[in-house]
């Protein structure tokens, strides 16, 4: 595994938020904190070659400023400015991160966030955090899990963070009822304890290797009834960080999210992982 948090830099208010969550994590772990600013590569239009390198100085000095508060956290950093399009070059950036890290224009969970954040997430190839422009005062971490191979990676991205932190882990399954059109008035019992049952069983299985690597981590079992997105939305709130998965698949979808975590995203309510 790379040693390298790897930043993404704007001039937004919330990559002072990004900046100082990487870098407590960075002299946590002692790994190095590398900080990308992204200025648009040229077009050739005229006089372009001096805008360019004016906003070369001043993506310089904005993270010449955020590497020494990182650097006074104790963290060994070091710095990036790039032309091109932000997405692309954080992308291509990502096979040589532990972490990529990127702040969110979400301000809460009734926020949405743009759509850069949306794709360098779906796009990137190792974990992106995605830090929201809020206090975060929840404890313990959060992961949501369907027993699927893609969530069964963010389990055990959420597994070594809450035992690396001392904190607990809450790991929720939810399941949705079967939507059935016309005058039905609710679901016969039977069905709805089947459900539930299932649902908690592959919960149990896919926390049997966590328990087993982490015999002394607090896990907390959650198997609710409800719409994914919304419950892990809800439950987030109270989190310090909250894990789901990436279900992006093939040389397409490899640029989209699978709704759930899109969703998440899309209303943050806590600094959040998305594992692929």
């Amino acid at each position: 595994m790379s040693d390298t948090i790897l930043v993404g830099v704007t001039s937004a208010a919330v990559a002072t938020r990004a900046v100082d969550w990487a870098a407590a994590r960075a002299a946590t772990l002692g790994q190095h904190l590398e900080l990308i600013a992204v200025v648009g590569g040229a077009v050739g239009a005229v006089g372009e070659d001096d805008v360019v390198r004016t906003a070369e100085d001043a993506a310089q000095q904005l993270l010449d400023g955020h590497a020494q508060r990182a650097r006074q956290a104790g963290a060994d950093v070091s710095t990036r400015v790039d032309r091109g399009n932000p997405v692309t070059v954080l992308v291509e950036a990502s096979p040589s991160a532990s972490v990529l890290v990127i702040g969110s224009d979400a301000t809460g969970p009734g926020s949405t966030r743009g759509s850069h954040g949306i794709r360098i997430t779906a796009a990137a190839q190792c974990p992106v955090v995605v830090v929201p422009d809020l206090d975060v005062e929840g404890h313990g971490v959060l992961v949501g899990t369907d027993g699927s191979e893609v969530s069964a990676a963010a389990l055990a991205f959420a597994a070594a963070e809450a035992a690396r932190t001392g904190e607990a882990l809450t790991a929720v399954s939810v399941w949705t009822p079967m939507p059935i059109p016309g005058p039905l008035s609710g679901y016969p019992e039977p069905y709805l304890d089947d459900m539930q049952g299932v649902t908690a069983e592959i919960l149990r299985s896919a926390l049997a290797p966590v328990r087993e690597l982490y015999p002394d981590l607090e896990i907390v079992e959650r198997v609710e009834c409800g719409y994914p997105s919304t419950i892990i939305t809800e439950l987030a709130q109270e989190a310090r960080l909250a894990v789901v998965g990436s279900h992006g698949r093939g040389a397409f979808a490899r640029l989209l999210l699978g709704s759930i975590s899109h969703e998440v995203l899309a209303r943050l309510a806590t600094v959040t992982a998305i594992v692929r």
